[in-house]
């Protein structure tokens, strides 16, 4: 029963969001309110756990993702994603402009959010694209291939940090880890798999695409622009003191002067309110802008976001019914003596709840609320178990997913093209995932 209610639950958000086209976030609160009661959890009860989904998912992830927003849009409205994107692009030169765009996509796209990544970059691809005669899609699917990469599997996007929250993983580990996989994988499905696509559909390189739907785009003037260096250490900067504290967890005794304080600098809400201090000042003061003018900037990033952040929170207490509602539990003992690794079994869920849903924040927190009861049963690195679902969640963007349709219209492809491109990119890059996971798992 427990599984059959989910399963019904599930098929029901589909219908709702796909079909009949409500929003996500009420959706995702109607079907958890139904999910309750067939759970059998009290009436009166019911409304105290959606509530606790929803406080315990934003309480945890609602600081970082706020600070990252801003971090992204004071980088972006002061041209510094622009001078990044466009210094490497001059040092890469034509030969090998694939690669700079790759490595210019993979930095912004730390910094932010998937679909912020995809319009900021967008017009410098095609810019570029222009200026040395090829098509729009064999610079896009490098681009396309970090901006998703990053998303799935580099706090401070909301997927991993949610679910790096709800497994009770290590962000600095989750952080390391996912470097780890996703430079070597971006480099498969960007520029080698776009040498695969020119063959198996050409057709695809040969649109010129139309982004006139984004409207004018604010290009900026060398000598607007702030240098490179501190454009990269600005939006590099919370990875980097991640990943210091992780290490130095590892070199210094615990409880010492050194440790606390790396260790507190390192944490990640404290680590983006450096880092947003720093952009302040690096792509505001220091520029000659107007304090106004800088929170201008913080304001339109946080409205920006208003909506992710109520779905983020529906798909919390949907993960916690199913956890109240014992469905976990429920799993838990299915898998009792199984060899099944936690890590196959993470990805497997959060695979087949994004094709059925479309949305990857959704499927990843859906996920949690399945796995997390099982996990005391294994002795797994949970970092692990945090990035596999994230890989999960990255696979077989469709036609329920707003991000398969933003790339066919931006790039002018048909629905063949689009499977065969960016459909195809997305499901090599999740198997890639899990494949690279399994290994890590064998030596750490």
């Amino acid at each position: 029963m427990p599984l059959l209610i989910t399963a019904i639950a599930v098929v029901i958000l589909i219908l709702l969001i796909s079909i009949w086209k409500m929003n996500t976030f009420i959706a995702l609160i109607i079907v958890s309110a139904g999910a309750a009661l067939a759970f059998g959890i009290p009436v009166e009860k019911v409304a105290a756990t959606i509530e606790s989904g929803i406080g315990g998912t934003l309480g945890h992830i609602a600081l970082i993702f706020g600070l990252g927003a801003m971090l992204g849009r004071l980088v972006a409205d002061a041209g510094g994603a622009q001078r990044i994107a466009l210094t490497l692009i001059n040092k890469f030169g034509e030969q090998k402009i694939q690669w700079a765009i790759f490595i210019a996509s993979f930095i912004v796209g730390i910094a932010m959010f998937f679909e912020v990544g995809l319009v900021l970059l967008i017009p410098i691809v095609f810019s570029v694209a222009r200026e040395m005669r090829v098509n729009p899609l064999y610079l896009g699917i490098s681009m396309l291939s970090a901006l998703l990469a990053t998303h799935c599997f580099l706090p401070p996007h909301p997927g991993p940090t949610v679910i790096a929250g709800e497994y009770g993983a290590d962000l600095g580990s989750v952080l390391t880890y996912g470097c780890i996989i996703a430079i070597p994988i971006v480099i498969i499905c960007g520029p080698l798999f776009t040498k695969i696509s020119q063959k198996i559909i050409p057709s695809a390189f040969e649109k010129v695409g139309d982004i006139t739907a984004l409207g004018t785009q604010k290009t900026f003037k060398d000598n607007e622009m702030p240098g490179f260096g501190v454009s990269l250490l600005t939006s590099m900067l919370p990875v980097i003191l991640m990943m210091i504290a992780t290490f130095a967890s590892g070199i210094f005794s615990k409880g010492s002067f050194i440790s606390n304080t790396i260790s507190f600098i390192g944490n990640p809400s404290i680590a983006m309110l450096i880092s947003i201090l720093l952009a302040m000042y690096t792509m505001g003061i220091a520029r000659n802008i107007s304090i106004k003018d800088i929170m201008g900037s913080c304001y339109a990033s946080i409205s920006a976001i208003g909506m992710m952040l109520l779905i983020i929170g529906g798909g919390g207490a949907f993960k916690q019914v199913l956890i109240v509602g014992g469905v976990g539990n429920y799993i838990g003992e299915l898998f009792v003596g199984t060899s099944l690794s936690p890590i196959l079994l993470a990805w497997g869920v959060a695979a087949i709840l994004r094709i059925a849903l479309g949305s990857a924040t959704v499927a990843a927190l859906s996920t949690a609320g399945l796995v997390v009861p099982i996990l005391s049963n294994y002795d797994v690195n949970l970092a692990l178990v945090t990035l596999a679902t994230g890989a999960g969640s990255s696979i077989a963007s469709h036609v329920n997913d707003a991000g398969f349709w933003m790339v066919k219209e931006y790039f002018g492809l048909t629905l063949k093209e689009t499977f065969a491109t960016w459909t195809f990119m997305s499901t090599i890059l999740s198997i890639l995932g899990l494949i690279m996971l399994l290994c890590l798992d064998v030596f750490l």
